[in-house]
């Protein structure tokens, strides 16, 4: 019987205001800043799947590059449409070759996949999915991508989060940008 050396572990990678907005009151992200040197390829690569929530999959899961987007972003977007999609719906319940869908049991379903063989799993949001999993003790890793703007109102990065939670400062970085990367792991 073969056992899982390493569990694959759920990363949620977010972009968020130095006020803790992660986009604007009327949905706007036009404030993240997407620097070369924050080798958001690297991260891609260490990742072979992504969770979304409905209404996230619905604006970012399918989208697709504008034709005069730099070569850069367009390798992004080629990248994360190159990895397996799964979509968490109260109401969506149809699959097909692009994406799974999950409507129930989402801490057994989640830990089927973090059981499974492969890389690590991005935890791409929305915020309500986001506090499920959070609320549910999936996280394991916070990549939190500080940016220099302040909204003064928008969507929370947290809310209605259940418990305390403690973690652990793994790795700092900052990019010419002003961007502040910080890395947390959930201690147990």
């Amino acid at each position: 019987m073969l056992i899982n050396a390493k569990q694959r572990r759920i990363i949620l990678d977010l972009a968020v205001t130095l006020d803790s907005f992660i986009e604007g009151e009327n949905g706007e992200v036009d404030w993240c800043i997407m620097d070369p040197d924050m080798e958001f390829t690297s991260f891609l690569n260490q990742i072979d799947t992504i969770l979304y929530g409905r209404k996230s999959y619905d604006l970012w899961g399918q989208y697709m590059p504008k034709v005069n987007d730099s070569d850069s972003e367009k390798e992004i977007w080629e990248m994360i449409h190159s990895k397996e999609k799964y979509v968490f719906s109260r109401t969506k319940r149809e699959a097909n070759n692009e994406v799974m869908f999950i409507n129930e049991n989402i801490a057994e379903e989640v830990n089927k996949l973090k059981n499974e063989p492969g890389k690590d799993i991005w935890l791409y949001g929305g915020a309500s999915l986001i506090t499920t999993f959070i609320n549910l003790g999936l996280v394991d890793e916070f990549r939190l991508s500080i940016h220099p703007v302040i909204l003064g109102e928008g969507k929370p990065m947290f809310s209605e989060i259940k418990q305390r939670l403690n973690l652990n400062l793994v790795d700092t970085r900052t990019f010419s940008s002003g961007v502040v990367q910080l890395i947390y792991r959930y201690t147990r």
